[in-house]
């Protein structure tokens, strides 16, 4: 984890002293020292604006849960009790994290420092819920013997796969999609694997992890383009998760950027990830749907003649995007990252100088590469947990209901 120098300002996550709040203060104290790495009951109540005694309270119910550790007194000799640090318990909860897409299942347990302590993946091909669930079933057990975690503290699963979800004629159609899938809900999946599930789109669990473990971490408003099969985006708002009315925004594939445009398989022409995503990719270099069609061939092959040509074709549609984006959004950066190679990135990225003019021209660094690593979305599906168990949830200070 992201520790802060002596000399650095330190990062707040304010509470709140009301008596209902108490779920928003529990992860905003552990969110706080999570985003610090090693502070005080005092410093915690500077943070957080909650009075001593409220901190007091829920330091010991996160120590006697294992989440905190208390470090050796501070300043021995001095009048009045020593303060006591505290720093996150990696050891203190796990999650499971798993990324499903059409071609393979990667899992990966994680535990609250970020760290992966086990990792196994499968190949599938296009798997309904019928084919997939016994092996990620059998994954689990797999991850629970080999990693020897304490299987007691897992938070649960973190479910990721291509999106949209639930949208006639964009769910599980074309070669980027998975089918079946339509009617499958956490509540379904958790009665099957018999532990919490929290099933999320791929470009948003890859956001999460960015955020918690990748150069994101000190973003507020930003969004991460997911360059996958297709594309995807995830969107932080004000330092919170945005994902609509129905848990499809972000699907940036979709934005209509080229009139009358290549074909896509939601039915309409001229969609972006019909330019940017690895299945337009393949097409251009003449490899789709064979057995060359991955991200590590891509690695090896380099970029040719046929992978200039895709090049010269994505970067005008993603720049028109990005210029939408920042547009609508007064985002402070968009963040590029996925499963297209770091060489295939760069190359992109470097195309789209000079972004157009938008409403963030003189905001600094406003394209940036994700550093989270191949494993993005399988990070991001586990951070899931994390970040449902960290992240204040602001809205419960809208409910008048005891939390």
């Amino acid at each position: 984890m992201k520790k802060t120098s002596s000399a650095a300002e330190p990062r707040t996550v304010s509470g709140t002293n009301l008596e209902y709040a108490r779920s928003h203060n529990r992860r905003a104290v552990l969110e706080t020292v999570r985003l610090n790495g090693q502070l005080t009951r005092a410093d915690l109540a500077r943070l957080t604006a909650l009075t001593p005694q409220t901190v007091s309270n829920i330091a010991a119910e996160l120590l006697d849960a294992g989440m905190l550790l208390a470090g050796q007194p501070l300043r021995e000799g001095a009048r009045g009790q020593p303060a006591i640090p505290l720093t996150l318990n990696p050891d203190g909860a796990y999650a499971v994290g798993m990324q499903l897409d059409h071609q393979m299942l990667v899992a990966l347990a994680l535990d609250l420092s970020g760290r992966v302590r086990a990792r196994l993946e499968a190949p599938v091909s296009r798997p309904s819920p019928d084919e997939a669930l016994p092996l990620i079933s059998d994954l689990l057990q797999r991850l629970r013997r080999e990693s020897g975690l304490d299987w007691g503290r897992l938070l649960g699963l973190g479910l990721v796969m291509p999106g949209p979800f639930g949208v006639e004629g964009m769910t599980s159609v074309g070669p980027t999609t998975l089918p079946g899938w339509e009617g499958m809900d956490a509540a379904g999946l958790e009665r099957a694997l018999g532990l919490p599930v929290l099933l999320e789109k791929d470009a948003t669990a890859a956001a999460i992890g960015e955020r918690l473990y990748g150069m994101a971490s000190e973003l507020r408003n930003f969004v991460y383009l997911f360059i996958g099969a297709g594309l995807g985006a995830g969107l932080f708002l004000d330092g919170r998760l945005y994902t609509g009315g129905r848990r499809n925004a972000g699907e940036a594939g979709h934005m209509m950027v080229v009139p009358a445009g290549r074909p896509c398989d939601c039915g309409n022409r001229g969609c972006l990830e019909r330019y940017v995503s690895l299945q337009a990719l393949y097409e251009e270099l003449g490899i789709a749907g064979g057995p060359l069609a991955t991200p590590e061939h891509l690695a090896a092959r380099g970029i040719d003649a046929a992978g200039e040509r895709w090049l010269d074709a994505a970067a005008g549609p993603l720049r028109q995007a990005i210029n939408i984006l920042e547009s609508m959004l007064d985002i402070d950066a968009v963040v590029l990252g996925g499963l297209l190679p770091p060489v295939w990135q760069e190359a992109l990225m470097a195309r789209l100088h000079p972004l157009p003019l938008s409403v963030r021209s003189s905001s600094g660094e406003r394209l940036r590469q994700g550093s989270a690593g191949r494993d993005v979305v399988a990070l991001g599906a586990a951070a899931l947990l994390v970040f449902d168990e960290f992240n204040p949830q602001y809205e419960v200070l809208l409910k008048g209901g005891r939390c």
